[in-house]
């Protein structure tokens, strides 16, 4: 009995696993190939006026395209190249890595939660006018109080880095080893929570939260997984709850929105407080913007037609999307 659950979980991973590899190896791949041809570069100078108007110098440009396009890990590499002949302030350095935090790694997020049903340009616009809103928001109220204007100290320094194909290639294939061993524990950890009935409270003690935002308590184990860990894990196992029908296409939206704008709480904060970002902005405004976002955005969604919800925002056939 014992072993026979054992084998159903590890081929309950794999499978989810399966799916995340599928969709973010090749992505992958391509954002490699972009990245040795010069594309954040492109995308650095572009973003370079935008970065002026919430208060950040052009050269930041740089730092959140390398973000947007590979990691958030990349983007600090950038930073600790172009920082310190930058003179940033701590708010300054906030407003960055917040920005960073909700706009970044977007080809893979982005395709996972296409696979879980949500159309892709919906998702993009979303993340990243909330990061340019959330980044001006802040640089007003900075400014306003005066807060946060001294030097900024950066905890991160450049380290070398094997950028070859060989050395890209070791790091992808160990990082998808952590990510499986990541899921089977998540996955284990889900099973023993309902056998337990703690799944149960957990849906319960969440539901006013979620009903007010527009979910079902049924979103609340995976939402809370995409929240702490990252949308990576959360992305595999909703894409996993969507095939299975038993999350509506409204939950399966506002969830994958909730994680898309505030995921990875714990690990990524820490990262970007390592920058010298402020937990006023990467933690606390994160927080309640996000909610606050996905609280209207799940009144929109609740009170739109299911025709126009399925034409503009999300994919009808959801079972075939996510294989």
């Amino acid at each position: 009995m014992f072993f026979s659950k054992l084998k159903t979980l590890f081929c309950d991973a794999f499978r989810t696993s399966f799916v995340l590899f599928r969709i973010t190896i090749p992505i992958s791949i391509l954002t490699k190939v972009l990245n040795d041809f010069g594309a954040t570069v492109v995308i650095g100078e572009l973003l370079g006026p935008v970065m002026e108007m919430i208060g950040l110098p052009g050269s930041m440009g740089l730092v959140w395209g390398t973000a947007m396009l590979t990691n958030l890990y990349a983007g600090m590499i950038v930073f600790a190249a172009v920082a310190p002949e930058a003179g940033l302030t701590v708010a300054q350095v906030t407003i960055l890595t917040t920005v960073m935090l909700i706009a970044h790694a977007l080809p893979v997020e982005i395709k996972i939660a296409h696979k879980a049903g949500s159309k892709a340009l919906v998702m993009v616009s979303l993340r990243i006018a909330a990061a340019l809103f959330l980044g001006w928001a802040l640089h007003v109220v900075y400014g306003l109080g005066n807060w946060l204007q001294e030097a900024n100290q950066t905890f991160f320094t450049l380290a070398s880095r094997d950028s070859s194909w060989g050395g890209w290639v070791a790091e992808e294939i160990r990082n998808m080893f952590y990510i499986f061993l990541i899921i089977l524990l998540l996955l284990a950890v889900m099973r023993i929570l309902e056998h337990f009935g703690i799944m149960e409270m957990i849906n319960r003690s969440t539901e006013p939260l979620l009903r007010a935002l527009g979910m079902s308590p049924k979103a609340a184990p995976i939402t809370v997984v995409g929240m702490s860990l990252g949308l990576s894990y959360g992305g595999a196992l909703i894409i996993q709850e969507a095939r299975s029908g038993r999350l509506g296409c409204k939950d399966v939206f506002i969830s994958l929105a909730l994680m898309g704008l505030c995921h990875s709480i714990v690990e990524d904060t820490l990262v970007m407080m390592v920058l010298g970002g402020h937990l006023s902005g990467i933690l606390w405004a994160r927080l309640v913007f996000s909610l606050a976002v996905v609280f209207l955005l799940g009144k929109m969604v609740h009170q739109m037609p299911e025709k126009t919800f399925f034409r503009f925002l999300f994919q009808k056939d959801v079972s075939k999307t996510a294989l």
